[in-house]
């Protein structure tokens, strides 16, 4: 807390007033988590410096904010997020940073969204968290994955073009070309993906947390799940409703998580009799997760996951 009020006070005086930068200086961007700061930097190329808030072993969820993390929005001329209330840690940063002439471009705003399923409080209160604490993660009525749809994940990508264009218009033709290079290789994803699963249509597939409902939506699959949220355990009830739901439908295979270690989930499969695949919900990566394609690619290892869950 001291080392806080030490960068607070320092900053004093000195925080940006008036828009950012339109000539001259490179653009200073932050970004949140992974996609968003994979799609940012598809988007900015050479015209503006973008770094990450968080590293990418830190998922939205777990993300503790430091005194460098606040210099970097007193430093910043953009902030990019996802939004939908999964940085959930956000605004209280900002208020601290103090910045006045910081744009945040909101990378979700106008997408068609879906609504968590099975929320309300009873649901949430028979929940331990996996540490034994609460930490104020609940995204609300609205489930906040829609970067798992990668023609949603194009709208956030055209809205990222859109803030930066605003905030650095003298760049706004690289902005639109390096957006279209990028939407093109979406579209190619989604028609890869939508090709594959065509055959298992109307299927159910079982994820550890709530994170697919885009991802199955776009695909005509049925997706459920053991818990809400990444950092809670099951209950009882929910291995029961899993357990159900898979003698039910016949399913051969739970999809893990490779940033989630589940024991419970893990012995759930072994009760039941079904593999263990993986579909990783891009909330995280190792380091090499932050070069060029890797959305892409983790995009393409979920979907043979897929057809490898429903293959006989």
């Amino acid at each position: 807390m001291a080392l806080l009020a030490a960068v607070l006070l320092a900053s004093c005086g000195s925080s940006t007033s008036g828009p950012a930068p339109s000539t001259g200086a490179t653009l200073q961007v932050v970004t949140t988590f992974l996609p968003i700061t994979e799609f940012t930097k598809a988007v900015a190329g050479e015209c503006a410096t973008v770094e990450p808030l968080m590293p990418t072993t830190v998922s939205p969820h777990d993300f503790q904010a430091t005194p460098s993390d606040l210099v970097r929005l007193q430093k910043a001329d953009v902030l990019v997020k996802n939004g939908l209330g999964l940085e959930t840690f956000l605004d209280k940063l900002i208020l601290n940073a103090d910045n006045t002439g910081l744009q945040v471009i909101d990378s979700s705003a106008g997408i068609p969204t879906l609504e968590n399923t099975e929320k309300n409080d009873d649901h949430d209160k028979d929940h331990d968290h996996a540490d034994g604490h609460g930490h104020g993660h609940d995204h609300g009525p609205i489930n906040p994955h829609v970067w798992l749809d990668p023609l949603r994940a194009l709208q956030q990508v055209e809205t990222i073009r859109d803030g930066l264009i605003a905030a650095q218009p003298d760049c706004a033709d690289q902005f639109t070309t390096n957006a279209a290079v990028f939407a093109d290789d979406l579209r190619s994803l989604n028609a890869e993906l939508a090709s594959q699963l065509k055959p298992f249509a109307g299927k159910t597939f079982v994820a550890y947390h709530d994170f697919a409902p885009y991802f199955a939506e776009r695909y005509q699959l049925k997706v459920a799940f053991v818990v809400e949220s990444p950092e809670l355990n099951p209950t009882p009830a929910d291995l029961q409703r899993v357990s159900q739901l898979v003698e039910q439908t016949e399913l051969k295979t739970l999809l893990s998580e490779p940033q989630e270690g589940r024991q419970s989930f893990n012995a759930l499969a072994g009760d039941l009799g079904v593999r263990i695949g993986v579909f990783d919900p891009l909330e995280t990566g190792p380091a090499e997760a932050g070069k060029p394609g890797y959305y892409v690619s983790q995009m393409r290892r979920n979907g043979n996951a897929l057809v490898a869950a429903f293959a006989p």
